[in-house]
């Protein structure tokens, strides 16, 4: 009886790992030329959310954020994820590392009454 009740806890426990995953919503920030684009990224303030970063280009670059305290080697050709939040509404600056004076953009977290145009 034991063995039984813990396997349904644990089928519940992947259960809702599941629900919650598949409502995650993913938002993309691509490389090419050393600019990133969108340069102003819209996102729910307060939500944990999930960037996809594409590097399109044939060299590295390294995303940096001060604001959002993260860091992230970009490789060539290759895709990186990042997670960021739950955040305040507000703007969050990012840059490339290698090119930063064209590599840059800012993640703008929106709360519902503002219009998300991503």
């Amino acid at each position: 009886m034991r063995s039984l009740f813990c396997f349904m806890v644990a089928l519940s426990v992947l259960s809702t790992h599941f629900i919650l995953s598949a409502q995650e919503k993913m938002y993309l920030i691509e490389l090419k030329n050393n600019t990133f684009s969108p340069q102003v990224l819209y996102i729910p303030a307060n939500k944990k959310i999930k960037i996809r970063i594409i590097n399109l280009d044939d060299e590295p670059e390294e995303f940096d954020s001060f604001d959002l305290n993260r860091e992230k080697v970009l490789f060539p050709n290759k895709t990186a994820t990042i997670y960021v939040g739950p955040l305040a509404p507000g703007e969050y600056h990012y840059f490339g590392e290698f090119h930063p004076n064209i590599a840059k953009g800012i993640i703008v977290a929106t709360t519902g009454e503002q219009k998300d145009v991503n």
